[in-house]
């Protein structure tokens, strides 16, 4: 079984409402978890100079940086060198990322060779059904003209806005899944979304943490909670309770 509060991470994005660290450190901390994917709200990428104090800030506070989100590539080697120097001195092994279409496949080949160099893994964020990324079908083409070095960090919710099963992708895709972001939606009648508590939404928990054993998922699980942005602490409190219920159920 799982051990879901050590092994579970939470995106920092969903503190965006406090962008000093120590208060976000503080946050993670009410929330029972030791883990953060960290954005940029909260570390200036382009600023190499600021990066040891960030990662400091978190280590006292007792908090591993696992990875970064969303990190844009574009073949600037040099821009996209600063993702991976972060993260090298973090320790963290993955980058989520996007990949601005009309840069492409040379922003692939920067990307793996750099990914290669720092022995750190590029994760495709998919970013619901309006981002060329954000289906199976351009998800899989990509895959089969990139190395295992261009993963995926799924996420969960937007998976469902483009009208994806994100447990059937957990599946497709177990050979390059690096992280996922547990995150759920619910849709009014037009299709817009709106967070809310994992598993009270659309998302399938039990089945999806089942997945993960079934795969042998390895990567990072990410939480995720956009809404509430003045005060996140209650929901995604809720949130680590809710998988760890389903967990036990």
């Amino acid at each position: 079984m799982i051990d879901i509060p050590a092994s579970l991470a939470v995106e920092s994005y969903c503190y965006r409402g406090f962008t000093d660290n120590a208060k976000t450190a503080e946050l993670v901390n009410q929330c029972g978890l030791s883990r953060i994917e960290i954005c940029g709200v909260h570390v200036d990428f382009a600023d190499e100079s600021a990066f040891d104090g960030v990662i400091q800030t978190y280590n006292d506070a007792g908090i591993h940086i696992v990875g970064l989100a969303v990190c844009e590539f574009s073949n600037d080697e040099a821009r996209e060198r600063k993702y991976f120097e972060f993260a090298r001195r973090c320790g963290a092994r993955y980058l989520a990322a996007d990949f601005v279409i009309d840069t492409v496949p040379a922003a692939f080949d920067t990307a793996q060779k750099l990914a290669d160099e720092y022995d750190i893994n590029v994760s495709i964020h998919n970013h619901g059904g309006w981002h060329w990324l954000g289906n199976s079908q351009t998800l899989a083409n990509v895959f089969a003209n990139t190395s295992s070095r261009i993963g995926l960090c799924l996420d969960t919710a937007w998976a469902m806005c483009a009208q994806e099963d994100p447990i059937a992708m957990v599946e497709r895709f177990a050979d390059r899944l690096h992280a996922v972001h547990v995150k759920d939606f619910i849709f009014d009648r037009t299709g817009k979304q709106q967070d809310v508590v994992v598993g009270t939404g659309n998302l399938d928990l039990r089945k999806l943490y089942e997945t993960f054993e079934k795969i042998g998922f390895t990567g990072q699980a990410v939480l995720e909670y956009e809404g509430d942005v003045d005060d996140p602490v209650p929901a995604l409190k809720q949130c680590v309770e809710a998988i760890q219920a389903k967990m036990r159920a």
